[in-house]
């Protein structure tokens, strides 16, 4: 990869042996495969058996999850907000593998499209949860640095499955809470000490 890079700086019209350009085909190396880490994470690692047995069957709301990814189209960050919701039918997930599991897809070359589906159908697959809701809010810098150039434009993406999708009662309460809840939060009564377990 770091001959690649240093091709692709002579291409661009640098020198890659000037000192300020010496040691970046290795950095950039560094950088992409931390960046693209998600293609080589198991996400049963991951999870790491955090399901947990817990009567409770109202909505599971973590909001405000940053996250960071590449476009897979110009290989420019897209960065923002995830909010994830799920309505647990028996089962729910540790509540500390929810931005984990938004890190290894986001950590992959993506659209913000496939992106939201992804984390909405990892947790659908992992608990069979009543619904699932993800909304994904993102500024994207292939809009901003290039093209239209709109710094100021933001993308919205959302995944309802289950309840989510078929019941709008459901729908609009998550967003309407994901507007006026406080950040990092549940809503809801208050989980047991179980499900509130983020690391096993």
């Amino acid at each position: 990869m770091q001959d690649i890079i240093r091709r692709l700086l002579a291409q661009l019209g640098e020198d890659p042996d000037r000192e300020g350009l010496r040691e970046t085909p290795r950095r950039v190396e560094r950088s992409l495969e931390f960046l693209t880490s998600g293609y080589r994470t198991n996400i049963d690692d991951v999870i790491n058996g955090a399901l947990f047995t817990v009567e409770y069957n109202e909505m599971v709301i973590v909001r405000d999850i940053d996250f960071y990814s590449l476009c897979e189209h110009h290989l420019l960050p897209f960065f923002g907000k995830c909010h994830v919701a799920y309505i647990p039918d028996g089962r729910v997930i540790g509540l500390s593998k929810l931005p984990r599991l938004v890190d290894v897809f986001a950590r992959r070359l993506q659209v913000q499209e496939r992106l939201t589906q992804q984390i909405a159908g990892e947790i659908e697959s992992r608990i069979a949860p009543i619904g699932v809701g993800v909304v994904m809010e993102a500024t994207h810098l292939c809009m901003a640095m290039r093209g239209v150039s709109k710094q100021n434009s933001v993308t919205t993406t959302s995944a309802m499955l289950g309840a989510f999708h078929d019941d709008a009662r459901t729908r609009n309460e998550f967003l309407q809470l994901i507007r006026h809840a406080g950040p990092r939060t549940m809503v809801g009564d208050a989980l047991t000490e179980d499900a509130c377990v983020s690391d096993t």
